[in-house]
């Protein structure tokens, strides 16, 4: 099983239809789960694609608009009724706090678990969450209110142990951490032996990043440059660009631009606007900009 995916909880925009929910994702990265934007019927979805509500422990919100964050209360309110005692991390812009506190003082005022808000600056890109697997940056982008994106940054692994050359030197248990980390090892005799002969890299470090609800933004390149897989969102296709405009917003023929100038490896477009009932005209317009085009979909899981 891959240990960094990404669950597509809803993948519409603002108007919910019978195909598409509104925004939320799960990224699932060495068992830790971090949600992204958390539209209605968020927690529905987490049930039907079996995801464990306990391993959640932080959200980020895009911005302030009800498809982005209408599902926190009931989710919230759900974590409560199961029982959760561990510390929720929600990050997003200022609003987020406006919005929500209210809601929960009416609805959720003995919860069991504290809330914590950490409040991101959407105008610029720093790092504003690390743990032990990941470091996670915002991405500013430009929407009609305070908006911005999220880059998920693996953590590079330790490197292998090639197992022949350990039992060829005898080398002790207790040297094998430093070794992994890229120590060299020194015989009982005092030879050097170079870590390289020991080891084998690590693969690559992974990286995504999360692009929604912006007008097509080049400015954002630099931040999301040569990543795993982009995630942007794809509102309308070319024929509705003035109102992609005009609702800052992007096209699907947009969103490919920005994964070419960014040489990603892989492009998912979401956020259809509730006009399409057939997606391939936003597919065939991405894919001739930039062909590796995956159409996000609720329910699908994205090895990274």
């Amino acid at each position: 099983m891959a240990d960094f995916t990404v669950n597509i909880l809803g993948c519409g925009s603002a108007l919910p239809t019978t195909k598409h929910l509104s925004s939320a994702q799960i990224v699932d990265l060495r068992d830790k789960l971090y949600m992204l934007d958390c539209g209605e019927g968020t927690q529905v979805q987490m049930r039907r694609m079996r995801v464990r509500f306990n391993r959640l422990a932080h959200i980020f919100i895009s911005h302030v608009h009800g498809d982005h964050c209408f599902g926190l209360p009931g989710l919230i309110s759900t974590l409560s009724l199961l029982g959760r005692t561990g510390e929720l991390v929600i990050h997003g812009p200022k609003d987020i706090e406006s919005f929500l506190k209210p809601v929960l003082h009416l609805f959720c005022q003995n919860l069991q678990f504290d809330i914590r808000f950490n409040v991101i600056d959407t105008s610029s890109h720093e790092l504003i969450m690390e743990d032990r697997s990941v470091k996670i940056y915002s991405i500013p982008l430009i929407h009609r209110v305070p908006t911005c994106g999220y880059l998920f940054e693996e953590k590079q692994k330790d490197a292998h142990i090639i197992r022949e050359m350990i039992d060829f030197y005898q080398v002790p248990v207790r040297c094998l951490k430093d070794i992994k980390q890229g120590a060299d090892f020194v015989t009982g005799d005092g030879e050097v032996i170079a870590n390289h002969r020991l080891t084998r890299p690590a693969e690559p470090a992974r990286r995504y990043a999360y692009c929604t609800d912006t007008i097509y933004n080049p400015r954002i390149v630099p931040f999301i440059e040569g990543v795993d897989l982009l995630y942007h969102e794809a509102t309308f296709a070319e024929a509705e660009l003035k109102r992609a405009k005009l609702t800052f917003h992007s096209t699907a023929r947009q969103a490919a631009e920005i994964a070419r100038m960014a040489q990603v490896k892989r492009l998912m477009i979401g956020h259809y606007s509730a006009r399409y009932d057939d997606l391939s005209e936003l597919k065939k317009e991405a894919d001739a900009v930039f062909p590796d085009t995956i159409l996000a979909n609720e329910g699908l899981v994205v090895p990274i």
